[in-house]
């Protein structure tokens, strides 16, 4: 598998304040916590970016030395399919965790990115919502399975490298999810500290998104008292596009800080690349969505440890 640009890893690093380590060590730039910090990266409007946020961040996570895990909740299974892990591969999924058929750390598969692993998605997710609606607490049921799971998910591999790297604890925990507020979002909502929003640079935007954070009080105040709107990714950004530049404009007027300064463009090599079965920045690193997916990892550590040190 291709290597990840080592300059690209040096950079976001520098750029996030860590201290780059020798040649074979392991840069775990977040403060390290009794847990990982999950986040949910959500918006009911679909074709925003949800799933390339979820799988690039999680490499460039995992590129700069953190352990990353990724929970497929939509029924598409594009995150799965964009990490190139096959339908053989999906033996057991986020479905048999929610319907309490198997535990977690039993769905996980390893990814070709290392420090990377997912939960993966099947066709099995559309049927969730009607088998769990008279299941007590069928909002909790993502939350439940992850308090019962190991921080480390299961250690794995048959060599002494491969049991120490995923003996390694998960800092991140990202839950991808389908484009609409129903059952299987809220319970990523339920179960995470807070949400990431890709939100598109085009005219609907903040209708859209003025619902979604709608429903993120509406969850804050019934299930979960400690989500957050831990940011918004402006993406598809076309600067040759004076629209972009108005919407960021009006979004960044209306949420302020919560929109992080790095914007993803609109990029042809982004596109590509799930239909090869892998990240972007692991088809063409040197593109601009790869840099810029790199730049928000950066900032978002950043950010992550200014939330860590305000809560000590």
């Amino acid at each position: 598998m291709e290597q990840l640009d080592k300059t690209l890893v040096t950079d976001a690093a520098r750029s996030a304040g860590s201290a780059i380590p020798a040649e074979g060590g392991n840069p775990v730039i977040a403060p390290s916590t009794d847990r990982p910090r999950i986040l949910v990266v959500a918006n009911q409007k679909g074709g925003v970016g949800k799933t390339t946020t979820a799988i690039n961040l999680g490499t460039a996570l995992a590129a700069v030395g953190e352990r990353v895990l990724i929970v497929d909740l939509d029924p598409q299974g594009n995150a799965s399919t964009g990490l190139g892990i096959g339908h053989t591969e999906r033996k057991v999924s986020a479905y048999d965790v929610l319907i309490g058929a198997a535990l977690i750390e039993d769905a996980i598969v390893p990814t070709k990115v290392p420090g990377l692993d997912i939960v993966p998605s099947t066709m099995d997710l559309l049927g969730a919502e009607l088998e769990l609606a008279s299941v007590q607490r069928r909002s909790h049921r993502l939350r439940d399975a992850l308090s019962r799971m190991p921080r480390h998910g299961k250690t794995r591999g048959d060599s002494d490298a491969e049991k120490q790297s995923t003996s390694r604890p998960y800092s991140y925990l990202l839950i991808d999810c389908p484009p609409s507020l129903n059952l299987l979002t809220i319970n990523a909502m339920t179960a995470a500290d807070a949400i990431l929003v890709p939100l598109q640079c085009e005219f609907f935007a903040l209708e859209g998104l003025s619902q979604l954070l709608r429903t993120v009080e509406r969850v804050k105040t019934s299930l979960n008292p400690r989500l957050d709107i831990q940011g918004i990714v402006l993406t598809m950004f076309d600067q040759r596009n004076k629209l972009s530049d108005q919407v960021a404009s009006d979004v960044r007027s209306y949420l302020g800080d919560k929109v992080y300064r790095t914007v993803i463009p609109r990029n042809v090599r982004i596109s590509e690349a799930p239909s090869y079965g892998k990240p972007a920045l692991v088809y063409d690193h040197r593109c601009a969505g790869s840099k810029a997916y790199m730049k928000l990892a950066a900032e978002m550590i950043q950010r992550e440890r200014r939330i860590r040190q305000s809560a000590a």
